[in-house]
């Protein structure tokens, strides 16, 4: 194979001083990579300035024309030229590089798009005169000048990208740029629900609103509460579960959706650290262990998270961009995390999600336009009666109820058992409605409680290996697999240093059988690599579990009489997570009267 010979000269070549128009375009590389780039950058100094209402404008997917107005405190005259300069901010002093409290503290968004587009700034401050303007393109400051303003700022960066045509050949549609920015800019409105957020497009002279929402009222829990409802909607609000927790230095507050309320990809899950919305493997690692017992590895939930602890604590100046963060103690952040949404999973109790009575409901309207005929064809009462699949509740296969026994269990939340269909589906009678309950889901979500509690009690009983396994690894994974060593222990598995860069695995989990010992120590290294923190070992015996408790629950297609089915009722209510399978899939549909009654037009 022929290798090309490398470019750099052999001749040594002086080392110089970039001159600042190069390095504002270097720097722009990393802080402005699209227009979505640019208005998080502008909406974040305007937060910063205390605004109340902020106003975003773009044309052409933000290409030609980007524009954020504020009403905040502004900027002096005399300060514009600064502000266009490298690394001059207000935000801090740099004494103090860890302690930060604002969104903006590098002092590089201004200057880098002054060096890739035709930046201006109109700004007046509370009490001044005027206002003031100043322009800067392709690198080069104009004079300040006065203008027209009644309050606030003004950003408006137009042809971004001009300078340097090569970057645009890297933007993609407007379409996906316009994603982008709404994406963006809901996430911010996200961090700061007491804040109004509206977005326009104004491609063609023809202004449209694509988002918008009001400033938020009252605490800041039910602000927080109005604008998910605007963002992911009132489902997202109708099937959430409140999270508040913490401890001394750390706490964690906002909404997490039902098991059965998910999606395909976690493209709706939002982490937000000391109001800052950041993308971080430990935040995603920690929300997949937590929901790992209740969906598959292919469906994720719904989530908006705020982690608020002591700004020393986490790292913010990671990167350019300001999306990733880095915690001093990573493993009380991850920790947190599960926790609190374990528990709210656990404090749902058998709650489902109310979209799977929608869709139920929206499959019993008939699509038939024909009229509906009401006349009963008595010669074919008979062979409907003995159609396979329906019991009535007077056939042999029921216990007739007591009376006194069918008021209290009506007053049950899931009701009293009235029949069974096709030999899997329970019906029930509640005071307000009806339940239909896949008898087979059911008890195999609460064969499987039980056989983690029991699991959880007596620990988990390794397996000794006639033949110790020894497994070599890379040396960061060598270290991070050891130091899980203890925990590993618990679940059966035992490890121990071999010397070099080597692990012995001398038993392995006995509830898994013959494995592979040296898969699952590498999977868990891979897994602490992306995530911080390993479920594998525990997410394949629970695998083992879950089979185990399909086998061994009651079978579709088998009879059940009135005091069985009433008995798995009562147990599905006291026990946490019966809502759902052990794959995410609700396990019962509740149908209100009100409903049932306007599908048959009685209201």
């Amino acid at each position: 194979m022929n290798v090309p010979d490398t470019p750099i000269s052999p001749a040594r070549a002086p080392i110089r001083q970039l001159p600042d128009a190069a390095a504002n375009r270097i720097a722009a590389g990393e802080v402005i990579e699209r227009p979505a780039s640019v208005i998080k950058e502008l909406v974040e100094n305007a937060l910063d300035a205390g605004t109340r209402r902020i106003t975003v404008d773009y044309a052409d997917g933000g290409k030609t024309l980007v524009r954020v107005t504020d009403d905040g405190h502004g900027i002096p005259a005399g300060e514009l030229p600064i502000a266009l300069s490298r690394h001059a901010t207000s935000k801090i002093d740099g004494t103090d590089l860890l302690n930060i409290h604002t969104f903006g503290f590098r002092g590089e968004a201004l200057p880098s798009m002054g060096a890739v587009g035709r930046l201006t700034i109109t700004s007046r401050t509370e009490g001044s005169d005027a206002a003031a303007e100043i322009t800067v393109s392709d690198g080069a400051i104009g004079p300040v000048k006065p203008a027209a303003l009644r309050r606030g700022t003004v950003a408006e960066l137009a042809d971004l990208f001009h300078a340097i045509p090569a970057r645009l050949k890297f933007l993609r549609t407007d379409r996906a740029e316009r994603a982008a920015i709404i994406d963006v800019v809901k996430r911010l409105a996200m961090a700061k629900p007491m804040v109004g957020f509206t977005l326009r497009d104004v491609s063609g002279g023809k202004p449209r609103v694509t988002f918008t929402a009001d400033p938020g009222t009252g605490d800041m829990f039910s602000a927080l509460d109005s604008r998910l409802a605007r963002i992911l909607g009132r489902e997202f609000n109708a099937n959430a579960l409140r999270i508040d927790a913490g401890q001394a230095e750390i706490t964690l507050t906002g909404f997490a959706s039902l098991p059965t309320y998910s999606r395909g990809s976690a493209a709706h899950q939002y982490l937000f650290v000391n109001g800052r919305p950041v993308r971080d493997k430990l935040f995603f690692g920690a929300v997949r262990g937590a929901y790992s017992d209740f969906l598959h590895r292919d469906r994720h939930p719904v989530l908006a998270l705020f982690l608020e602890c002591d700004p020393m604590l986490v790292d913010v100046n990671v990167h350019p961009a300001k999306t990733e963060v880095r915690f001093r103690d990573p493993g009380t952040a991850r920790g947190l995390i599960a926790s609190a949404l374990r528990n709210a999973l656990a404090g749902a109790g058998h709650r489902a999600s109310t979209t799977v009575a929608d869709a139920t409901l929206g499959a019993f309207r008939s699509e038939s336009t024909a009229p509906l005929i009401y006349q009963t064809n008595v010669a074919s009462r008979p062979a409907m009666l003995n159609a396979p699949g329906f019991h009535e509740v007077s056939a042999p296969v029921f216990a007739r109820v007591e009376p006194e026994t069918e008021v209290v269990e009506s007053d049950a939340p899931l009701g009293a058992a009235r029949a069974q269909v096709h030999e899997n589906y329970i019906i029930t009678q509640t005071v307000d409605g009806m339940v239909i309950v896949d008898q087979h889901a059911a008890h195999e979500r609460l064969v499987y409680e039980r056989l983690k509690t029991g699991l959880a009690g007596r620990g988990i009983p390794g397996q000794a290996l006639l033949i110790p396994e020894i497994v070599n690894l890379a040396p960061e994974d060598h270290a991070s697999v050891l130091g899980l060593a203890d925990d590993l222990a618990r679940l059966g598995l035992h490890i121990e240093d071999f010397g070099g860069e080597s692990v012995c695995v001398r038993e392995t989990p006995a509830l898994l059988g013959e494995v592979n010992a040296e898969a699952i120590v590498r999977d868990i290294a891979d897994e602490l690599s992306d995530c911080g923190a390993s479920q594998t070992v525990t997410d394949r015996i629970e695998a083992v579990l879950s089979r185990v408790a399909c086998h061994g629950s009651v079978r579709s297609g088998r009879r059940m009489g009135a005091d069985e089915m009433n008995a798995l009722l009562r147990e599905m209510e006291a026990t946490p997570h019966s809502g759902q399978c052990n794959h995410g899939r609700p396990t019962y549909v509740e149908l209100k009267l009100a409903d049932i009654e306007r599908l048959f037009g009685r209201r």
